[in-house]
């Protein structure tokens, strides 16, 4: 038993809920999409995962905050405290939109700001990770046919499995050359995307994922299962994440050659 035994218990209680609400909306013909004010998509699935997890988490956990994606900022019911869940109910929502089942529920405890535990949810792949500080990090179908998972040893770039989300950003953040570099330096590139470049690496798949920027109910619930991993994760310039931030994320012995290209 560790600490977060009963918060990882109730983590995975909420994805159960999630992952009925958003599958039974996946490919669903009458899926309503709107566009919030940043023209980014939004679905009924979205909002109606985040409420149900909301709802529960008000009776479970009264003593706790809740950010998430689509409803923002709840403070408490029983007064400030220093937790905090971070959900963002559908990662991925263009792959939903289009059909794509590389989509996921991220579900994340902080503690003073920091994140404590993550759990990623995929049910259209069958699979979940998850993770909880001083636990290790696993993944399966479910808690109980859990598999513990760990980044990998590769330590050369030649050798690497490379892993972004797109380009776009790091045009816009000056750093294409560099991302090009690293591209043609690695054994091999590929665009995986959102959550999932994350799991590929904390599994060791992949041996680094970076993008260039992510809000932090995009980043909360990967940074416990890749770091429980033995992974690496940083902003641009080193430090720990902060939302919006350029994310370096790896298996750790990657980590420098990448800030030396990419960093700040």
């Amino acid at each position: 038993m560790t600490r977060y035994t009963d918060d990882l218990g109730l983590a995975h209680l909420l994805a159960d809920t999630a992952d009925a609400i958003s599958l039974s909306r996946f490919r669903a013909l009458d899926l309503r999409v709107d566009a919030k004010p940043d023209l980014s998509p939004v679905t009924d699935a979205d909002t109606a995962v985040e409420k149900a997890v909301r709802s529960t988490l008000a009776r479970s956990r009264p003593r706790d905050g809740v950010l998430g994606e689509e409803f923002g900022s709840t403070p408490a019911a029983a007064g400030p405290g220093n937790r905090q869940w971070v959900i963002d109910p559908i990662d991925g929502t263009k792959n939903f939109v289009r059909g794509v089942p590389i989509w996921a529920t991220l579900i994340s405890l902080l503690e003073g700001g920091e994140p404590v535990l993550g759990l990623v949810s995929a049910p259209a792949l069958g699979r979940r990770w998850w993770a909880a500080r001083g636990h290790g990090a696993f993944a399966g179908k479910h808690a109980s046919n859990a598999t513990r998972i760990h980044v990998s040893e590769v330590g050369k770039l030649s050798d690497a499995s490379f892993c972004y989300s797109s380009l776009g950003g790091w045009e816009e953040a000056g750093k294409l050359d560099a991302m090009l570099d690293l591209m043609r330096g690695s054994w091999r590139s590929r665009a995986y995307g959102d959550f999932y470049g994350h799991m590929l690496l904390a599994e060791g798949a992949v041996d680094a994922m970076v993008e260039a920027e992510l809000a932090l109910w995009d980043m909360a619930a990967l940074i416990p299962i890749i770091t429980e991993a033995g992974g690496r994760c940083t902003n641009r310039a080193g430090r720990p994440l902060n939302h919006g931030d350029g994310v370096i994320m790896s298996n750790g012995q990657l980590h420098e050659v990448l800030l030396d290209h990419l960093g700040d």
